[in-house]
C-alpha cells in the first residue's frame, strides 16, 4: 500500500501548477528571440536538452516525462522548447532528425517536433541532460523560423 507521502506519488516535475509545461501557440508569439547559450549550471538554457513533463496533445490533462529542446527564453523567465521522440518520423514534415545524442541512454536516433511548441518553467525541469551542437540547434530554430515566422 502506498503512503501520499512517497516520491512516487508526488507530482513530475513541469506537470501542475505554477510550472507547469504548457504548449503554446508559436504563429502568436510575436518576436522570439532564439540564441544558443548552453551552461551546464543545473538550469535550462537555449540549446539544452532537458526533461520535464510534456502534456499529449490530446490537452486531455495526460502526459509524460520526455527530453525537449530549449530554443528561447522568455523575458519572464520561462523558456520555449519543442519535444524529441525515438519514434521515427522520417517523411513527417514536421519532425527533423537530429540523429543520436547523450540524451537517450540507448543511443537511439532522434527526431525533433517543430510543428508544437511547449513553454517550460525553469522550476518545472527534471534534470538537465546535455547540449546539442550549434549546428543541429540552427537546423532546429531555422526550422521553426520557416514554420512559425518568427524573425
Amino acid at each position: 500500500m502506498s503512503h501520499p507521502n512517497d516520491a512516487a506519488d508526488a507530482p513530475l516535475p513541469g506537470s501542475s501548477g505554477y510550472a507547469a509545461t504548457v504548449e503554446v501557440q508559436p504563429e502568436r508569439m510575436g518576436r522570439v528571440r532564439t540564441a544558443y547559450a548552453p551552461d551546464p549550471d543545473g538550469d535550462p538554457d537555449p540549446g539544452e536538452i532537458v526533461w520535464t513533463w510534456v502534456p499529449y496533445e490530446e490537452s486531455d490533462g495526460r502526459g509524460k516525462d520526455r527530453p525537449v529542446l530549449i530554443v528561447a527564453r522568455e523575458d519572464q523567465g520561462t523558456l520555449l522548447a519543442v519535444q524529441l521522440t525515438s519514434r521515427e518520423r522520417d517523411g513527417q514534415s514536421e519532425w527533423l532528425p537530429l540523429g543520436a545524442g547523450p540524451w537517450d541512454r540507448s543511443g537511439r536516433d532522434s527526431w525533433v517536433g517543430t510543428g508544437r511548441v511547449l513553454r517550460v518553467h525553469p522550476d518545472g525541469m527534471r534534470r538537465e541532460a546535455c547540449a546539442l551542437d550549434r549546428a543541429r540547434f540552427n537546423r532546429v530554430v531555422h526550422r521553426l523560423q520557416q514554420l512559425h515566422g518568427w524573425r
